[in-house]
């Protein structure tokens, strides 16, 4: 009972606050991040980061990505899916060279600096999406670039993660538990039976829903396909986000869509999503803050402005307005929970000291609660155009 106690108390604590953000025009997740670090081990100390609600959070970013993949226009994802991938390459080499540079000139190893650098190639396009559609702005060319160059640089992430672990495995003697071969064999099978669910088995399945004689059967067949495909996208080592994410989209491409998209929402945003943005603020710690003040402020600057700049870059690059530049670049600078789980991997591969890892960990919610900010910002310079 002490845990349902503790998620009345944060879901009460998260309605306050994201209303007063709301009627001040601050993006409401900044209000849900700032409940963490209020109630969490940075300042109360009231409640911590336990299984229960990891298990919570981790279901709220699935259901936040699969509502993501649900709103998305498939086509146009596909018109902006060139842009996506040039958004994603530079927003993944600038921040491994400037990022991993600057690390190793702060005394870190060569292989802990470049593993910093992968650590904040990662994008947390959850967080985006939450503001996206806050500004009705998800639907958008820019939301379409956004989520695609999300999609594609947490691809990238994943394979350079693994050829890390696979490397200081090898040098150590040691055995990864799914060779590297394997792992992206894995990975292109579940893109390319992807391509078969969107197609054919989605459709059949939403079809079957419709002829059960049970209650809000389309709904659940649709939470059936969600936390499935998030689940085989997590076996084969992606983000289970990327595997909702296509998941809603494989959804919206039935007729079912407006039905599953109403029912969806409340799901998410009356429990789940709520405790994702909490658990953000969870893992902020304050402990040696003085010690690293200087490393904490020049980190968090540069995990700024390198997805800012270098995102932005390849938007204008693929020839978007400055405004719009500006737009998708403040949209890929989170780094949420896909760099967490990148730390907390690489952390447990001995890929990175203990002494440094709260460090990056606090580095990583800064960025992280900057970017909605950046993002509204940016949005209010666009409708201006």
């Amino acid at each position: 009972m002490e845990f349902i106690a503790e998620l009345a108390g944060l879901l009460l604590a998260t309605q306050i606050v994201a209303n007063f953000c709301r009627r001040v025009e601050i993006p409401e997740v900044i209000g849900q991040i700032l409940v963490g670090i209020i109630v969490g081990p940075a300042l109360l100390n009231w409640v911590h980061l336990d299984s229960m609600m990891n298990e919570f959070q981790e279901i709220g970013v699935v259901i936040l990505m699969f509502i993501a993949g649900l709103e998305s226009d498939l086509s146009l994802l596909k018109k902006y899916l060139r842009p996506a991938v040039i958004v994603a390459v530079i927003g993944v080499i600038v921040p491994v060279l400037v990022m991993g540079g600057t690390s190793y000139l702060f005394g870190f190893t060569k292989l802990e600096a470049l593993f910093i650098g992968v650590i904040f190639s990662a994008t947390s396009v959850s967080i985006s999406v939450a503001v996206l559609r806050e500004f009705k702005r998800l639907d958008s060319r820019e939301g379409a670039t956004i989520l695609g160059a999300a999609v594609a640089d947490d691809i990238i992430g994943v394979i350079m993660l693994s050829i890390m672990i696979s490397m200081i495995n090898g040098s150590k003697g040691g055995h990864t538990s799914m060779p590297l071969g394997m792992a992206l064999l894995l990975q292109v099978l579940f893109f390319g039976g992807t391509y078969l669910v969107v197609r054919w088995l989605a459709p059949y399945l939403m079809h079957l829903s419709e002829h059960l004689l049970t209650v809000a059967a389309p709904s659940v067949m649709a939470m059936i396909i969600c936390l499935g495909m998030a689940a085989l996208a997590d076996y084969v080592g992606l983000s289970g986000a990327v595997g909702s994410f296509f998941a809603g989209i494989a959804v919206a491409n039935t007729h079912r869509k407006e039905t599953v998209d109403r029912s969806f929402i409340p799901i998410g945003y009356a429990l789940f999503i709520p405790l994702f943005f909490v658990s953000v603020g969870l893992n902020m710690r304050f402990d040696h803050i003085q010690r690293s003040l200087v490393f904490v402020i020049v980190m968090t600057l540069l995990a700024c402005l390198t997805k800012l700049l270098g995102c932005g870059a390849g938007a204008k690059l693929s020839s978007f307005s400055m405004p719009s530049s500006y737009v998708v670049g403040s949209g890929m600078v989170a780094r949420g929970e896909m760099a967490l789980i990148t730390a907390q991997i690489g952390y447990e591969a001995h890929l990175m000291s203990e002494m440094y890892y709260s460090d990056v960990i606090t580095v990583i919610i800064l960025a992280t609660v900057i970017a909605p900010f950046m993002l509204k910002h940016a949005l209010k310079v666009a409708h201006e155009e």
